[in-house]
């Protein structure tokens, strides 16, 4: 790695860690000839599957597009960046983990959904409001009554499964 304060070519790694979840390297350099330190991310490079439109249309997979809609979602409601980066980072893993080499643009759709229901309520009408095209109050009123109807994303999470009949030993 070149240094990027007086260009030497000779650096040396002096600590590695994980970032990002498990993500990404992150190391510490210092360069042989100024000393001067300087970090550095490693990341694996994975090959995105192609997005296919509604209009059949290809695309490349772009995470801009992704942030860019949760964000929007997301606006002036009480969730961390940290958060937000989070919920993109496990889209793009399911995404990559499906195998395939393209991906419908409403399976992204239904993963974002998915992820703002257990994030923030109000976020997921907002984004299911566009994705599914509401036509009027109606859909607005649906929606909100079947949230309300279930348990919130909170009360989700601190849920634990109790045994049913059928798990009883016999």
């Amino acid at each position: 790695m070149r240094c990027p304060f007086c260009g030497a070519d000779d650096t040396r790694v002096i600590d590695s860690r994980l970032a990002s979840e498990g993500e990404q390297v992150r190391r510490r350099r210092r360069c042989s000839d100024c000393s001067e330190r300087f970090t550095t991310y490693e990341t694996a490079e994975l090959t995105m599957p192609r997005v296919i439109k509604s209009n059949a249309a290809r695309e490349p997979f772009n995470d801009d597009k992704l942030r860019g809609g949760i964000m929007r979602a997301l606006e002036k409601r009480p969730v961390s960046i940290d958060q937000a980066e989070a919920v993109i980072s496990r889209i793009r893993k399911k995404v990559l983990m499906g195998g395939e080499r393209e991906v419908s643009s409403s399976r992204i759709g239904d993963l974002v959904l998915t992820e703002l229901r257990n994030l923030d309520e109000v976020a997921y009408i907002r984004f299911a409001s566009v994705y599914q095209r509401f036509a009027g109050m109606v859909e607005f009123r649906n929606m909100i009554d079947q949230l309300e109807s279930e348990p919130g994303s909170e009360q989700r999470r601190r849920q634990i499964d109790l045994p049913t009949d059928t798990d009883k030993p016999r």
